[in-house]
């Protein structure tokens, strides 16, 4: 079974780039011929027309970035919000990205303790061999809220399938300092997390020195991100906030290593929805929207690399 890290840097390699694009459909948003598109082919339910107008939207959108980046992330909550119609279209999405060949981490930001996880984990880490869930992800984001005893049935099943996982350690959103930065025993909340995610991602470490267990750490906290890579040396980091929330290339320097591997720095909305936003609205328009993915998306992998180290 090959290591997830091993898979992704391979990816991250052969791609030249450490751009990750988020899957976050939203239907007011949606091109208006993806809407057409779906009303023609879906039935009256107003679920249904969203849960196909979101597939089609994300296939559309891996048919674009799969020669460009090497992962995509889908946002769970966007489908699940549609019932079993959107529970649906994520699933099929999701294989439609592997067999792309990208890697898919799906952001369902799960967690529990016993059985629980442990189900959790089973039904939406396939790892390595995309059939071996119900749901096709490469890693999924966790939330160790509960402790501990959270993480560990997650690690121990993307372990056994060659799957990843990564916690929420320093997340991206204004509000995250009220429960994040809270000191405990000299030492923030989230640091304490970040130990813990360094001690199980460096006993899975693969032969480039990283681990199964990675970190999500908003590109908004640049310090702490840099802080942190040097405090997670074996977990490979998933950076959002670049783009729409309003960091840039700059602020994600610290979270890499020397040899550009370790980190995938995400947009979403920023490439998802290009169209709508100068200079691509007047060039492209809702017609040619899928241009204007490609375009932001070529975009993003000349800004990082304009200021990363280059990947080796």
């Amino acid at each position: 079974m090959t290591p997830f890290a091993t898979r992704l840097h391979e990816a991250v390699r052969r791609k030249g780039t450490p751009a990750l694009v988020g899957l976050d459909p939203r239907f007011d948003l949606l091109p208006p011929p993806v809407v057409e598109s779906a009303r023609a082919q879906a039935s009256a339910d107003a679920n249904s027309l969203k849960a196909a107008a979101f597939e089609e939207f994300c296939l559309r959108i891996i048919d674009v970035v799969a020669p460009l980046v090497p992962a995509v992330k889908p946002q769970a909550a966007f489908f699940e919000e549609l019932g079993p119609a959107g529970s649906s279209a994520l699933a099929r999405v999701m294989v439609r990205a592997r067999q792309a060949g990208l890697i898919v981490i799906a952001d369902g930001k799960r967690g529990d303790i016993g059985s629980t996880a442990e189900a959790y984990a089973r039904g939406w880490i396939a790892g390595e061999d995309r059939d071996a869930a119900p749901w096709a992800a490469d890693a999924l984001t966790v939330n160790a809220y509960l402790g501990r005893d959270t993480l560990q049935p997650f690690v121990d099943v993307a372990r056994e399938r060659g799957g990843g996982v990564y916690v929420l350690v320093r997340t991206s959103n204004a509000g995250a300092g009220a429960f994040q930065d809270l000191d405990v025993g000299g030492r923030s909340v989230y640091r304490h997390v970040a130990a813990v995610v360094e001690e199980l991602a460096a006993a899975t470490a693969d032969a480039d020195g990283f681990g199964l267990v990675g970190a999500v750490v908003g590109a908004t906290w640049p310090r702490e991100l840099a802080e942190l890579r040097a405090a997670m040396a074996h977990a490979p980091l998933l950076v959002p906030g670049y783009g729409s929330q309003g960091a840039g290339a700059a602020d994600v320097a610290g979270a890499f290593r020397s040899d550009g591997l370790g980190t995938l720095v995400n947009s979403s909305r920023a490439i998802n929805f290009a169209w709508l936003e100068e200079p691509y609205r007047d060039e492209y328009g809702p017609d040619r929207w899928e241009d204007a993915v490609e375009a932001a998306t070529r975009r993003m992998i000349a800004d990082l690399q304009s200021v990363l180290p280059a990947v080796s």
